[in-house]
C-alpha cells in the first residue's frame, strides 16, 4: 500500500507538468479554404486641379470652453484674488436651471411655506407654483 501511494506521489507531478506543456488549441480553427477579404483600394493623391481639405478643420468650442472664454472676457478688468474669486463663481454658476416637474415644485414650495396657515398658505402656494 505504501508503494502505491509513493508511486502516485511521484507520478502526479509528471502528469500535471505534461498537461501544462500541451499547446493551447485556438478557439476557432483556421479554415484553409476561407478567403481573406480584399483590402480596400487607397484613394489617389489629389492632383493639381483637385481641392484638398485642410488637414485640421477648426472645431467649434465645447460648452465649457465657451463658458471659459466668456468668463475670461468679463474678468478682463479684475486682478489677483478678485479675479480668482470672480472666475470661480462665474465658471461654477449654473446656466439655465432645468425645469422642475410639478411634483418637485409642490415639494419645494411646501417646504418653503411651512408655518403659513389657511388662506395665507393657499396664496403663497399659488404664487410659488406659478413661477
Amino acid at each position: 500500500m505504501k508503494k502505491l501511494i509513493a508511486m502516485c506521489v511521484l507520478v502526479t507531478p509528471l502528469l500535471a507538468a505534461g498537461a501544462m506543456a500541451q499547446p493551447a488549441t485556438p478557439a476557432t480553427p483556421a479554415r484553409p479554404h476561407a478567403r481573406t477579404p480584399a483590402t480596400p483600394a487607397m484613394p489617389a493623391p489629389p492632383g493639381p486641379g483637385d481641392k484638398a481639405m485642410p488637414a485640421s478643420a477648426p472645431k467649434a468650442p465645447t460648452a465649457q470652453q465657451q463658458k471659459m472664454k466668456d468668463c475670461n472676457a468679463q474678468a478682463a478688468d479684475k486682478k489677483g484674488d478678485e479675479r480668482k474669486a470672480f472666475m470661480k463663481q462665474c465658471l461654477s454658476a449654473k446656466g439655465v436651471q432645468p425645469t422642475k416637474s410639478q411634483q418637485e415644485k409642490m415639494s419645494a414650495c411646501s417646504k418653503e411655506g411651512k408655518g403659513k396657515k389657511g388662506d395665507e398658505y393657499k396664496a403663497y402656494m399659488k404664487e410659488c407654483l406659478s413661477k
